[in-house]
């Protein structure tokens, strides 16, 4: 059993290699370092004797010409993700994402023997039909999708996400579409609310006011080991072709500020939580319905949301603020 995965030196692209290779598959990690960092926990996946990593830019000519044409699965996680990116970088959230996708399905249309294509579109695409008043929370995989203005930067992403999920409805592959809700973890960069929340109060002073930005929108949130074992399942299973599903937890849905202050309790520092501005374009609510995805793989989510904020800091603390080390961008 042979895998390839695109952003395999991200965030999820990593854990679902090591997943992979726990059950022993042969995967192949593909990744230009755009976001991806070559750490301590990449070396150690790329020590397993069925692991094999490649540095390439997908964007490039025939970047994946003199690969093997026998894999199983392919997973394509390689994207221009997180807010910070996103708005600072419209125009190339719109153009990398189609190009990276485009050359993935050619490569895929090469292979022998595809089991299917795995394509990670994202919870942003259903932004406008929340704005707009159109939108069930929890939220279910038909809903009719509508688009924020075209002017604004985060419709860039989302625009890309959605425009992916057509190309694979009519690639010709077996496929199938994962929507992620806010998925968190170990080794997921800086730039989300959970890993940032948590460097900024584990280096904030005693007594020291952190301020929350859109403290009332709510959000439900997902261990990565849970999403990974969704995505996989999603992935084997004859349910799971050609489908569009929900990866993430339909409950707790957890305002942002109760949030942080349950980051407080896990770090144990003593600080003041203010209320701040609302972010522009954040949702007010995300939750998704979860009900087809885990009839398909039946399985529910495990690890708890403190659970999981107590795993992340620790690897957080050790890895990243005690090291010096870089997660992803």
């Amino acid at each position: 059993m042979k895998a390839l995965i695109t952003g395999g030196a991200g965030f999820l692209g990593l854990h679902l290699a090591r997943f992979l290779l726990e059950k022993g598959w042969r995967v192949s990690l593909v990744d230009d370092f755009y976001r991806g960092v070559r750490d301590k926990d990449l070396e150690e996946v790329l020590r397993k004797a069925k692991a094999s990593f490649h540095k390439i830019d997908l964007l490039e000519t025939n970047g994946l010409e003199d690969f093997d044409m026998d894999y199983d699965l392919i997973f394509h996680f390689a994207a221009v993700v997180g807010v910070a990116n996103v708005i600072e970088h419209p125009y190339e959230v719109l153009t990398r994402n189609y190009g990276l996708l485009e050359d993935v399905i050619r490569f895929a249309r090469r292979q022998k023997s595809l089991q299917r294509l795995i394509f990670a579109s994202s919870s942003e695409v259903y932004a406008g039909s929340l704005r707009y008043g159109g939108l069930k929370v929890p939220t279910p995989e038909s809903s009719v999708l509508a688009l924020t203005g075209l002017n604004e930067p985060r419709t860039s992403y989302m625009l890309s996400k959605i425009y992916g999920e057509a190309m694979c409805y009519h690639s010709g592959l077996i496929f199938t579409i994962v929507r992620p809700h806010n998925i968190f973890g170990p080794r997921m960069g800086l730039s989300h609310v959970i890993p940032e929340m948590i460097k900024k109060i584990y280096f904030a002073k005693e007594g020291e006011i952190i301020e929350v930005a859109s403290p009332n929108h709510t959000r439900t949130f997902c261990y990565v080991d849970d999403a990974i074992e969704l995505m996989y399942r999603l992935s084997t299973k004859d349910g799971g072709k050609n489908g569009t599903f929900n990866i993430g937890n339909n409950s707790p849905e957890i305002k942002i500020i109760d949030l942080v202050r349950m980051i407080v309790e896990v770090v144990g520092k003593k600080v003041k939580i203010c209320p701040g501005r609302e972010t522009p374009g954040s949702p007010e609510r995300r939750c998704p319905e979860m009900r087809k995805t885990i009839a398909i793989t039946s399985y529910k989510p495990k690890i708890s949301l403190k659970r999981g904020i107590e795993l992340s800091y620790r690897w957080y603390k050790e890895h990243i603020f005690a090291s010096g080390q870089v997660s992803a961008k």
